[in-house]
């Protein structure tokens, strides 16, 4: 996969707040990502196919749910840095309407 494509697979906001929630908690079904960002079954099932088509995440099946999590440790790190960088960003841009 080239670096643009990553970044289409990750830059959905549904999608991202999904890695988020995969880094911190290592491992999630689809109903623990259901309840905690309060989006419908269908909308989180639709995108954890695609981050699993890119190869982001890997699953697997623990009796009759079905686990996710990152696919590697460079994912990981690249979230976590996403997620760091973002907040730094915020803090020294003055133009609000880049941010918003």
């Amino acid at each position: 996969m080239n670096s643009l494509t990553l970044l289409k697979c990750i830059c959905d906001e549904t999608r991202f707040n999904i890695l988020e929630l995969l880094q911190k908690n290592k491992e999630l079904c689809v109903n623990d990502l259901v309840s905690d960002l309060k989006k419908d079954q269908p909308l989180i099932s639709h995108h954890l196919k695609a981050l699993k088509q890119c190869g982001i995440i890997h699953s697997r099946e623990n009796g009759k749910m079905t686990m996710y999590s990152i696919a590697n440790m460079e994912i990981s790190r690249l979230i976590n840095d996403i997620t760091k960088a973002s907040k730094k960003i915020v803090t020294i841009c003055t133009d609000s309407s880049c941010c918003a």
